[in-house]
């Protein structure tokens, strides 16, 4: 099983989401769970593609993290 982190944003009407970690890889939805179903979907086609045309699949390397500012 491979891990990929995602990020996900609200816009106007709808939610995206992407993988640092696998450039041109993105999904959008009407709600939050939608893009993330959507989103698993997006990466497994993705990391089928990849196989199909003999490409490693990558290691994630990408992370998260808050910070907190003071103003």
């Amino acid at each position: 099983m491979h891990r990929f982190l995602i990020v996900i944003e609200k816009a106007e009407k709808n939610w995206s989401a992407y993988s640092p970690d696998l450039p041109g890889c993105v999904a959008t939805g009407r709600t939050r769970a939608a893009v993330e179903k959507n989103m698993m979907e997006a990466i497994r086609f993705h990391l089928e593609g990849l196989r199909e045309d003999g490409e490693p699949i990558p290691e994630s390397s990408a992370f998260a993290e808050y910070v907190a500012v003071a103003l």
